[in-house]
């Protein structure tokens, strides 16, 4: 994206009747990871389907600091041609993820293990998030960092001169943190293990296995046990990239809400790491139809088709949280709507996210009119009916995409438009996002101009 360093409001106003067929961009967790095993794999890997967005690409730049060899053939066609488990080259400049955690947590872990040292960074954002949920486990190979109070970036990673395997129990349901310590047991000898308590999305081991490493999963005691054979020779393997359904999800929730609305997206991921919104919108009264269910690249994926619904509210168990941590915002938007209180359990790890999501969601919803409130990590929002809250804000996005994506469909419901204070950053996930919309009916008004 072009960024002037100004914000880019933008106005969402009531609409009628969304229609169409459409494909959203590629998932991101699985963009960034095939990058990733492209670039530690020997021979040449081939990605169609790729998401285009900033946080993807900026991987992509890293790994190309990294020593990989990455091109674009064509939209959403990408080669890779990698430098293999350990072959690292350490970096000439300083490693920016832009607004990306997956990227820079994925990438420390890539890294850890392997004696070079990386300086990573990102934008004012990223560098307000923690990263000592993955520096700890990947001391235990022999990392050190050096940064900021609070292992904030910008940090150098110092990798390990001679690592040795490690069996780490997640203290929190993070795939970020599974992922970065499998991927630090890529180069470690032995048998490198993750335990984990609840499932969180399995992109990473479904695509070691897809590479060729030896995976194995297990059990120890209520835990589930992932095991990790260290320093295999990765082998290129093409990849193509389903539609992400963090980025559906907001077509999805716009299409159940907007009167009159018929909308089908195609090739959606329906891993059930990541299905968890799908199930709850269907327990709410969605009306959303699974077809033309297949497989691609080791993935479950299906068509979606969605008409606009009446919704109720429901109590979303903690234990569904890891499989949608990602769309509680643009879920708290749908419980707004609905008939009833909607409950969400579980939620502590949005305080973590691009912005204090959960606060963010919050203040929102407030400044629109709903009702909502917030105990502990427990969101409470008691819904308005079809619609919707009034309205008539302009939403605080603290840089977060999902906020910005959000509350914008929020205002195509409400009385009054819904205004939020900036757009830049949903290049980030779902670039093209406002075209897309505009494509099935929607409408917005730039802030300070009549619709």
């Amino acid at each position: 994206m072009t960024d002037d360093g100004n914000p880019r409001p933008l106005a969402a106003v009531r609409a009628k009747g969304l229609k169409g067929t459409l494909r959203v961009p590629g998932d991101k967790s699985i963009s960034h990871r095939a990058l990733i095993f492209g670039a530690l794999s020997i021979g040449e890997t081939r990605i169609a389907g790729l998401l285009e967005g900033d946080d993807v690409l900026a991987t992509a730049e890293v790994l190309r600091a990294l020593g990989a060899d990455i091109a674009r053939a064509g939209e959403g066609e990408w080669r890779v041609r990698g430098v293999g488990v350990g072959g690292f080259a350490e970096p000439e400049t300083v490693l920016d993820h832009g607004n990306s955690g997956t990227g820079a947590r994925l990438m420390m872990g890539a890294v850890a293990t392997t004696p070079i040292a990386c300086t990573f960074t990102g934008d004012a954002s990223l560098c307000r998030r923690p990263m000592a949920r993955v520096l700890t486990p990947l001391a235990l190979f022999g990392a050190k960092a050096v940064g900021r109070t609070g292992a904030r970036l910008p940090l150098t990673l110092l990798g390990a001169e001679d690592p040795g395997p490690v069996t780490y129990r997640l203290p929190v349901a993070s795939a970020q943190v599974k992922s970065a310590v499998l991927l630090a047991g890529l180069n470690a000898p032995g048998e490198t293990s993750v335990l984990e308590a609840a499932p969180t999305r399995d992109h990473t081991e479904r695509m070691l296995r897809h590479f060729g490493a030896e995976l194995s999963l297990g059990r120890d005691g209520d835990l589930t046990a992932i095991a990790l054979r260290g320093r295999p020779e990765l082998r290129a393997a093409d990849i193509r990239v389903p539609a992400d359904p963090s980025s559906a999800a907001f077509l999805v929730v716009a299409a159940l809400l907007v009167p009159d609305s018929d909308v089908t997206l195609e090739g959606v991921l329906l891993n059930e790491t990541r299905a968890g919104l799908y199930r709850t919108l269907r327990e709410m009264g969605g009306d959303i139809a699974i077809l033309n269910e297949r497989e691609e690249g080791g993935e479950p994926i299906a068509d979606l088709r969605v008409r606009s619904s009446r919704l109720r509210g429901v109590p979303v168990p903690a234990e569904r949280a890891p499989s949608m941590i990602d769309e509680y915002p643009v879920l708290a938007v749908a419980a707004a709507c609905a008939e009833g209180e909607t409950i969400m359990a579980g939620l502590e790890e949005l305080r973590v996210k691009e912005s204090d999501r959960l606060g963010a969601i919050a203040a929102g919803l407030h400044a629109c009119g709903a009702r909502v409130a917030v105990e502990g990590d427990t969101l409470r929002v008691t819904g308005s009916g079809p619609a919707g809250p009034r309205g008539g804000a302009t939403v605080a996005t603290h840089m977060d995409h999902r906020i910005a994506m959000s509350f914008l469909v929020l205002g195509f419901v409400t009385g009054e438009p819904v205004a939020v204070d900036d757009t830049r950053m949903i290049a980030t996930s779902f670039p093209g996002f406002t075209a897309a919309l505009d494509g099935l009916g929607a409408r917005f008004a730039e802030t300070g101009r009549a619709p």
